[in-house]
C-alpha cells in the first residue's frame, strides 16, 4: 500500500521522442555502455535531506512547502519521520535509484539529550533496513548533521569547547554505527561549520589539530568495527561560515598529508561547492584523480547569478559532460557514485515537482556520460594531450624529472645546442569546438 502522495509508481524510459513530463527520455538503466549497464555507471541516488527535509526556506523567507510529515502537520514525531521514510522510498521506487544517501537529522527527529537523540536514530535504523528489504535500495552512503543545532554554531571538531568535541565524535560514531548497518558503501563527513567567522577569536592552529584528530579517529573506528566502504570529505570553501578549512580538493589533499589520511580518505566533490570555490566541476574531479583521491560526486548546479549555493538540479550537457569525461577516463565510480545534492525551488510546491526535477537531472546525466564515453572511444582529446606533451618522452627530458640532470646539466644542454624555443598553440577553440560535437 502506497502513501498516495506521488502522481506516479513508476517512471518509465520513453525514449527522445515522448512529451510525457515524468519519463525519462535519455536515462535507459539497461542500456549498456562499454560492456556496463547505465545504471551501473552512474550509481543514482537521492539526498533524503534536500526532498523530504527541507521545508522551502531562504535566508530571507520562511517555510513554502506543506508536507504531511511535517512538524506542523503531525505531533507525533517518530510516526512524521516514518511516514517521511514511506514517501521517501516510495520515490526512490518511482525514479528507480539504486542508492540514497542521508544526515542522521533527516530520518530522525533530535531528542532532549544525546540519548534519546540515538535511541530515534537506532529505530528508524530499523525502519530504513526494512524498507531496503522490500524495495532493494540501498545506501550509498550515510553522515552526520553537525551544523544545523545552535551547539555547532563554532563548529563540531573544531569548535573551541572540548564538550562539543566530544558530542560531534560520539554523534559520527552513531552515524558510522547506522550506516555500517545498513550497508552503507561510503562515509562522508562535510564540515559544515569547520572554520571561522573571524580571525579575531581564532587560534588555526589549534582548530587544524582538533580537525586532523576526529578524522583521525573516523578511520581508527572504521577499522575497528570492519566498515569496508570509504571515508570521504566533501570540500566547500565558505558559506556559512567566511572560509571553510576544507576549502577545495587541493586544500583537502594537503590537510590529508599533513595528518598522514592521504591513503584512508577520499572525496565527495559537489558541483556547486566547486563554483564557489572559483573552479569548475571538472578541474575538481580532474585534481582528485591526479591526486589519487577521487571518491564520489553531488551533482547539482549553482544559479551563476547568485553568489551561494543554490543546490539546483544539473540541466548543464556540456558540464555533466565534462565531468564524467574525467570519471570514466580515471576509470569509473568504485564505491561511490552519482549523489541528487539538488532541492527544488521554494516555488516549486507539488509532488510532481520533486520527480520531474530528478528525472530531468538524470537524463541530463545520461546524455553526458553517453558523450563523455563517446569523447573517449573517439580519443581526440587524449591524441591532443599526447600531442602537446609529446616532447616529454624524450629519455633526456626524463632526466631533468628524475634527478640525473641537476641545474649545470640543464643549463649546458641549452648552451652546447643553442636551444631557442619557440611557443606552440594550445588550440583551445578547436578543442572546445571538438567537444561540442558530442554534446
Amino acid at each position: 500500500m502506497t502513501t498516495g502522495f506521488f502522481p506516479t509508481e513508476k517512471i518509465a524510459f520513453e525514449g527522445e521522442d515522448s512529451n510525457n513530463p515524468l519519463a525519462f527520455r535519455h536515462y535507459n538503466a539497461e542500456e549498456v555502455i562499454d560492456g556496463k549497464r547505465m545504471e551501473d555507471h552512474l550509481r543514482f541516488a537521492c539526498a533524503y535531506w534536500h526532498s523530504f527535509a527541507w521545508q522551502g526556506e531562504d535566508p530571507f523567507g520562511g517555510q513554502t512547502f506543506d508536507r504531511p510529515w511535517f512538524p506542523d502537520r503531525m505531533s507525533d514525531e517518530m510516526a512524521a519521520a516514518r511516514l517521511k521514510a514511506d514517501v521517501a522510498f516510495e520515490m526512490f521506487t518511482a525514479l528507480g535509484v539504486p542508492y540514497f544517501c542521508f544526515h542522521d537529522a533527516d530520518v530522525r527527529p533530535e531528542g532532549t539529550d544525546f540519548r534519546e537523540s540515538s535511541r530515534n536514530l537506532e529505530e528508524m535504523v530499523e525502519v530504513l533496513e526494512q524498507k531496503m528489504s522490500e524495495t532493494g535500495v540501498k545506501l550509498l552512503w550515510g553522515t552526520a548533521n553537525l551544523f544545523s543545532h545552535r551547539r555547532f554554531m563554532a563548529g563540531a571538531s573544531t569548535n573551541p569547547d572540548p564538550d562539543v568535541f566530544a558530542y560531534s565524535a560520539a554523534t559520527i560514531k552513531s552515524c558510522m554505527d547506522a550506516t555500517f548497518k545498513l550497508g552503507g558503501e561510503n562515509y562522508v563527513l562535510w564540515g559544515g561549520r569547520e572554520g571561522y567567522e573571524t580571525l579575531l577569536n581564532t587560534d588555526l592552529a589549534r582548530e587544524d589539530q582538533q580537525m586532523g584528530r576526529m578524522l583521525n579517529l573516523v578511520v581508527d573506528y572504521k577499522h575497528k568495527i570492519g566498515f569496508k566502504g570509504t571515508i570521504l570529505v566533501e570540500p566547500k570553501p565558505q558559506e556559512p561560515t567566511k572560509h571553510q578549512y576544507d576549502f577545495d580538493v587541493s586544500t583537502v589533499y594537503g590537510f590529508l598529508k599533513r595528518h598522514g589520511l592521504e591513503n584512508e580518505v577520499k572525496v565527495n566533490i559537489e558541483q556547486g561547492h566547486a563554483i564557489l570555490a572559483g573552479h569548475t566541476f571538472e578541474h575538481e574531479i580532474a585534481t582528485a584523480t591526479a591526486l589519487g583521491i577521487f571518491g564520489s560526486i553531488d551533482m547539482n548546479r549553482n544559479d551563476y547569478q547568485s553568489g551561494w549555493d543554490t543546490d539546483q538540479f544539473p540541466n548543464n550537457t556540456p558540464e555533466v559532460g565534462l565531468a564524467y569525461y574525467h570519471i570514466l577516463k580515471a576509470g569509473g565510480f568504485t564505491t561511490g557514485g552519482t549523489n541528487f545534492d539538488a532541492k527544488l525551488r521554494r516555488q516549486s510546491l507539488d509532488p510532481q515537482d520533486l520527480l520531474a526535477g530528478h528525472a530531468g537531472a538524470m537524463d541530463v546525466c545520461a546524455r553526458g556520460l553517453k558523450a563523455a564515453f563517446r569523447m573517449l572511444e573517439d580519443g581526440g582529446l587524449q591524441k591532443a594531450l599526447d600531442d602537446r606533451y609529446g616532447g616529454w618522452q624524450d629519455s633526456e627530458a626524463q632526466n631533468m624529472l628524475n634527478g640525473k640532470m641537476d641545474l649545470d646539466a640543464i643549463s649546458d644542454k641549452v648552451l652546447s645546442r643553442d636551444l631557442n624555443p619557440q611557443p606552440r598553440s594550445g588550440q583551445q577553440e578547436l578543442l572546445e569546438n571538438y567537444v561540442n560535437r558530442f554534446m
